[in-house]
């Protein structure tokens, strides 16, 4: 169940007060969010679609967060971030050093935000960084996945004809693409469509899909439960 209203802050302490002494004895499992703005990171690689609608929405208030950084593993969007007044850190992943990188990128965020969103960030996040960044991990996907799991997932879609596409936006975890879902989405392919029709598509479902997910986490409008989401 989720329950949203307005109070004062000295009448939401005795709310959490009053409310825990019904919900302890009962082993209940709640918490009161203050609904406050949340500090976001974004992360992605070298594909811009995903990360600029979110900066886009962000700015014309759909997404009520405020993006402490952008971080890349490649310097490519450095400018079209910069001119937009957020922060661009640029923290490369080479080959075999994934683990320092990682190890800067939690000395960046963990603690200073509260939710971190993967938009198309093109790297596998270990289980001790999803551990220790200390807040949930939003990506996006193509839902070919897995039946179509590994590289060029359009080529292996148009290949075996498929007649829809789409995407989906989860929880990251551990188990690699296995995360709770909370929003998705598809659209119909017609025979005639090419690869890059394909890839189109999918850029745009990926937008929307991530940004609806965005959206919902941000609202606090998503309960994780047994591994699935319920979503208000």
């Amino acid at each position: 169940m989720r329950v949203e209203f307005v109070a004062a802050p000295a009448a939401r302490t005795r709310i959490a007060q009053e409310f825990g002494a019904v919900a302890e004895p009962r082993e209940m499992e709640w918490r009161i969010s203050p609904g406050a703005r949340r500090r976001v990171a974004l992360l992605a690689s070298s594909e811009d679609h995903c990360l600029l609608d979110l900066l886009w929405r962000q700015r014309r208030g759909e997404l009520d967060m405020s993006v402490d950084c952008v971080l890349s593993n490649h310097e490519t969007l450095r400018e079209e971030v910069e001119r937009l007044g957020v922060e661009y850190v640029h923290i490369p992943v080479a080959p075999g050093a994934k683990p320092q990188a990682e190890q800067a990128a939690l000395a960046r965020l963990a603690g200073r935000v509260e939710l971190v969103v993967l938009a198309r960030y093109m790297q596998v996040l270990s289980a001790g960084f999803l551990a220790d960044v200390g807040c949930p991990v939003i990506n996006i996907h193509h839902s070919f996945l897995p039946a179509f799991a590994g590289a060029q997932p359009y080529h292996q879609a148009w290949e075996r004809g498929v007649k829809l596409i789409g995407a989906t936006a989860h929880y990251a975890t551990a188990e690699l693409d296995q995360g709770p879902i909370i929003a998705q989405d598809v659209e119909p392919v017609g025979h005639a469509f090419t690869v890059e029709d394909l890839q189109r598509l999918g850029r745009d479902l990926e937008r929307v899909v991530l940004a609806r997910a965005v959206a919902s986490e941000l609202a606090d409008r998503v309960i994780v439960h047994e591994g699935r989401t319920i979503v208000f």
